[in-house]
C-alpha cells in the first residue's frame, strides 16, 4: 500500500492562521466569532470510542467531529496486529508525508490476515521522558493516520482531543494531528497552560517543550520533553509541509480555570468546553473534603456549581457539557447563557459509528430499553485519583468480584505519575499496578485500593483486549455519563440501536 510514486498531499486545511500571541482574550474572541463555529461538539471519548469512524461522519454532518487521542500508539498497532483487513490504515499511511517512517511503523506492527485469536498483540512501549525514536514516530504515525481518516471525503471540520493528565506522549501525538490538518485541539483533565504555545511552535515546525509533572519534585528541578520536528523527521526547513495552528479549546470545570487559561497560557486560547460533574469518564473532583454518600459516591455541593456567568465575562466562545445533550439544553445553553452551543458525549458513544464493542453497546442499549442501567461516580477506580463515571454491567470490572479476580498489571502506563528518585532521576509508578512494586516505588500502600486499570480495560472496551498469561483476553470497565438511561428517546419503533445522525437529528430538530 505504500507505492513508492504515488503523491498526495493530506495537509489542506480550511482553518485560519494563528493570530499574534500578544492578542487579550477578548479580541482572540473578536475574529474566532467572525467565523463558523460548531454548535454541537461530539465528546472525544477515550480510548478509541471516538473513532475516525465516528469523527468523519459527525463532521460529514456539519457538527464538529472529534476523535480521541488517549493511546492511539497503541489502539492504532493494535488495529495492525488484527491484520487491517479493510485497508483503511493503510491507505492513510499512502499519504504520511515521511515515506520511510511510514514503512518502519507498518513493518513493526502489521500482521497479514491478523493475528491468531489466542496470540498476544505485539507491545508498543510506555512512554518515558526521554522516549526512543520508534516509540516517537508511533505517536506521529498514529494520531497523523486517525485524523486523516476522519477528515477523508469530506470538508467537516474535525478536532482531537487529549487528556492533560497523559503528558508524556502530548508532543509526538499534537505534530502528528497538525500533519493531518487537525482543525481543533481539545484538552481538559488538569490546566494544558503551555499546550497552545506548542501548538504555535509545531504549526512552524519548531523545536517544543512541555513541562512534566514530576511527585517529589524540588524548586531548583527542571524537568521537560523535547520535541524537534526537523530532526525527528529528518526533514530541513525548506522540506516542510506548510500546516495551520488548530484552535485550542480547554476543557474547564469553573470560571477561576477558564480565566487562567485565557491569561496566562504561552498562547492563544480560543474558547473552553464548560464540563460538569454529570459528564461520563474523569471528573473534576469535589472542591473541599471528600465526602460520599450513601451509595459511595462524591458529594458535589454549592463550591462546585459553574459560574456560566464569569465564563461568558472573558469573553471567548464557550461549549456546555455533561447533561446539556438534549434539544431543550442546547436552546438553554445558548438562549439563556450565551454558549455557542453544546458538547455531547454518551448520545454519540453508544450509536452504529462509535468505536464501542458491538456486545457492549448491544447490552447497555437493551438495558436501556428496560430501565436496568446504572451508572456510579467511583471515586477510586482511576490511578489518577479523580472520580471516574463506570456503568455497572455484568462481565466488566465494574463487579467487585470480577475486579478482585484480576491480576494486577501495568504494561501500557498511560495513567503512570512521574516521580523524583533518590538519585534526581525520573521514576514512574501507577496506583493500579501490583501493589507491592508500587510500594516499592516510594507510594503509600492507601493509595491501591480499589483502583482499576483503565488503560487495560478502556481498550477492551473497543475489542482491543490483550491477551493474558492464562489466554483470558482483559475485560472491560464502560463509562458513561448520568444521562445514559435517557438513551431511549434515540430508538425507533423496536429497534434498539441507532446512529450519529440520529443524535444531530434530535438535537437540532
Amino acid at each position: 500500500m505504500l507505492a513508492s510514486g504515488r503523491k498526495a498531499d493530506p495537509l489542506n486545511s480550511r482553518f485560519e492562521q494563528s493570530v499574534p500571541l500578544n492578542r487579550s482574550p477578548v479580541e482572540a474572541s473578536s475574529q474566532a466569532n467572525e467565523e463558523s463555529l460548531p454548535v454541537i461538539i461530539q465528546g472525544g471519548m477515550g480510548a478509541g470510542v471516538s473513532s475516525w469512524r465516528l469523527a468523519g461522519e459527525v463532521a460529514r454532518r456539519g457538527a464538529l467531529g472529534v476523535v480521541s487521542g488517549t493511546g492511539l500508539d497503541t489502539i492504532f498497532a493494535r488495529r495492525l496486529g488484527l491484520g487491517d483487513l479493510e485497508g483503511n490504515i493503510r491507505r492513510a499511511l499512502d499519504h504520511f508525508p515521511n515515506r520511510a517512517m511510514a514503512r518502519r511503523v507498518l513493518d513493526r506492527f502489521f500482521v497479514p490476515g491478523g493475528k491468531q485469536p489466542g496470540e498476544k498483540f505485539r507491545p508498543v512501549e510506555m512512554f518515558s521522558i526521554e522516549p526512543p525514536a520508534r516509540l516517537v514516530e508511533v505517536g506521529i504515525v498514529a494520531n497523523f493516520v486517525e485524523v486523516f481518516l476522519a477528515k477523508e471525503g469530506h470538508d467537516g471540520p474535525v478536532g482531537v482531543n487529549f487528556l492533560e493528565k497523559i503528558q508524556l506522549p502530548a508532543l509526538a501525538s499534537l505534530y502528528g494531528a497538525l500533519l493531518a490538518g487537525v482543525g481543533y485541539v481539545i484538552m481538559g483533565a488538569g490546566i494544558p497552560r503551555e499546550i497552545p504555545g506548542v501548538l504555535d511552535r509545531l504549526a512552524r515546525h519548531e523545536s517544543a517543550s512541555l513541562k512534566i509533572d514530576v511527585l517529589g519534585a524540588s524548586a531548583e528541578d527542571s524537568f521537560r520533553m523535547e520535541f524537534d520536528p526537523l530532526s525527528v523527521m529528518g526533514w530541513t526547513k525548506g522540506e516542510c509541509p506548510e500546516l495551520r495552528r488548530p484552535k485550542f479549546l480547554g476543557i474547564v470545570s469553573g470560571a477561576t480555570l477558564a480565566l487562567t487559561l485565557a491569561r496566562k497560557s504561552t498562547g492563544r486560547v480560543d474558547g473552553f468546553i464548560v464540563e460538569g460533574p454529570t459528564a461520563g469518564g474523569h471528573n473534576a473532583p469535589p472542591r473541599g473534603p471528600r465526602n460520599l454518600s450513601s451509595s459511595g459516591e462524591p458529594i458535589y455541593g454549592r463550591k462546585d456549581e459553574i459560574d456560566i456567568e464569569e465564563i461568558r465575562k472573558i469573553g471567548l466562545p464557550f461549549w456546555l457539557a455533561g447533561g446539556w445533550g438534549s434539544r431543550e439544553k442546547l436552546a438553554e445553553a445558548r438562549s439563556r447563557h450565551g454558549a455557542v452551543g453544546i458538547q455531547v458525549g454518551t448520545a454519540f458513544a453508544f450509536c452504529h459509528e462509535s468505536g464501542l464493542d458491538e456486545s457492549i453497546k448491544k447490552e447497555v442499549l437493551e438495558r436501556v430499553a428496560s430501565g436496568t442501567v446504572s451508572v456510579l461516580t467511583d471515586p477510586d477506580a482511576s490511578p489518577t485519583s479523580f472520580p471516574f463515571k463506570v456503568a455497572s454491567l455484568p462481565d466488566t470490572l465494574s463487579e467487585s468480584e470480577t475486579y478482585l479476580a484480576r491480576t494486577r498489571r501495568c504494561d501500557l502506563g498511560y495513567l503512570r505519575k512521574a516521580y523524583r528518585k533518590e538519585d534526581g532521576s525520573v521514576g514512574y509508578r501507577c496506583a493500579a499496578e501490583p501493589e507491592s512494586i508500587y510500594v516499592a516505588k516510594g507510594g503509600e500502600i492507601e493509595d491501591t485500593a480499589g483502583r482499576k486499570c483503565l488503560c487495560n480495560a478502556l481498550l477492551a472496551n473497543i475489542g482491543l483486549g490483550q491477551v493474558v498469561e492464562s489466554g483470558a483476553v482483559e475485560l472491560p470497565l464502560v463509562t458513561a455519563g448520568d444521562d445514559l438511561s435517557s438513551l431511549a428517546r434515540f430508538f425507533q419503533g423496536d429497534r434498539r440501536d441507532y446512529s450519529a445522525a440520529d443524535v444531530l437529528g434530535e438535537l437540532l430538530g
